[in-house]
This record gives C-alpha cells, sequence and structure tokens, in this order.
C-alpha cells in the first residue's frame, strides 16, 4: 500500500512499483485515515508511508496501523531525515525509513526487504542516527535547552524559566521533557547534578 498526499508522487510510485514482478500495489492511500479505513480490503504486507499529510500524519498512522495490523510491516518514505522524525517513526512501529531521493532500485530492494521483515535503513538517515549517538550529550543540547538546563541547575521551576525567558510554560516543559531524554535522567536533581558535573553555567 502505498501512503502519499500528493497524486503525482503517489502515480509515480505505482508506476514504478508496478514495474517490479515481485511486488503488487494492493491500495494507493492519499492520507492516513483513508490507509487505516483501506488496511482490512487491501491487506498489504508491506505499507509505504509519506510522513507530512494533513489530517492524520504519518506517524501516527503508523502507529495506528501498527496497532491494529501488526503483521502489517511499514515503512516510512520521505523527505526527512532529521534524527527526531527518524527515531518517531521508529518508535511509532515502523520497520524501515527510507528517503524520496533514494535510487528506484534502492526503494525496491528496501521494500523486499521490509517483506521479509528486514528494517531498511536509508544510508542519509542511518549516519545521522550514527552520528548524533556519538555526539556527547551536551552537543545534542540546542542553545535554547543549555539555558533551561542552566536554570533548572539554579533551581528555577518551569514558570520562573517561562518568565525569565519570555516563553510559555509549555514550551518550557516540552524543552525540559526533551533535556530529561538527552541527558538520559528523570527528574530535574538528576538533570542539575549532570549540569553540575559538565560545568554547564549561563556564561557558556
Amino acid at each position: 500500500m502505498i501512503v502519499d498526499d500528493h497524486g503525482l508522487v503517489r502515480a509515480g510510485l505505482e508506476q514504478l512499483l508496478g514495474s517490479a514482478e515481485d511486488i503488487d500495489v494492493v491500495a494507493a492511500a492519499g492520507g492516513g485515515r483513508q490507509a487505516i479505513e483501506m488496511l482490512d480490503g487491501a491487506a498489504p504486507d508491506v505499507v509505504l508511508m509519506d510522513l507530512s499529510m494533513p489530517g492524520l500524519d504519518g506517524i501516527a498512522a503508523t502507529r495506528e496501523i501498527s496497532r491494529l495490523a501488526p503483521a502489517v510491516n511499514v515503512v516510512v518514505l520521505t523527505s526527512f531525515s532529521d534524527r527526531d522524525r527518524i527515531l518517531d517513526a521508529l518508535g511509532a512501529g515502523a520497520i524501515g525509513y527510507l528517503l524520496k531521493d533514494s535510487e528506484p532500485d534502492e526503494l525496491l530492494q528496501g521494500i523486499r526487504a521490509a517483506a521479509r521483515g528486514e528494517s531498511p535503513l536509508a544510508p542519509k538517515a542511518a549516519s545521522h542516527l550514527v552520528r548524533r549517538h556519538h555526539q556527547p550529550a551536551e552537543a545534542q543540547l540546542t542553545e535554547r535547552e543549555q539555558e533551561i538546563l542552566a536554570l533548572i541547575a539554579e533551581g528555577a521551576s518551569n514558570k520562573l524559566i517561562a518568565h525569565r525567558l519570555q516563553i510559555a510554560e509549555k514550551t518550557v516543559k516540552n524543552h525540559v521533557s526533551r533535556i530529561f531524554q538527552t541527558l538520559g535522567v528523570t527528574d530535574r536533581t538528576q538533570a542539575a547534578l549532570w549540569a553540575a558535573r559538565n560545568g554547564l553555567d549561563r556564561s557558556r
């Protein structure tokens, strides 16, 4: 099943995949919601999923398909290769992550691999994951996140941080969650200790 909100992309993919003797396109959906509605009738082995779509996006649709039909292997096909999107897609249940600038043969091989239960990953996407994995935690924090971490180390609450930086408290909460995830900590005390050990302060 092909899932993409652009008709020209769907048509191009149908033509490409239709040229392969061992691949059958059983359905083409213009969005995540339609893909889920067509799932039972089409019974695909592999779903080729775009990420950026109006309504139900590719991440949400992947999560729902994984819940409804665990045997279906979802492969993301997108233009985005940033680490967060890759992790979100794999976390939602996607088995692979391919890019729209891939060579046709690379895409076909990726679909065949997914049908075998393997995990095709575009080289560019894989290198982004590996490069980010080997960076020190501090290097993975944005300038804003380092600023917020320094304020956490000073004992500032989310409300005070929001006031100091003139941003919404909800935005602060989102930053704090990502800081915890990046540093591998679970609370503000551990984050403050990490900041102290690594010499993070407002002057950096």
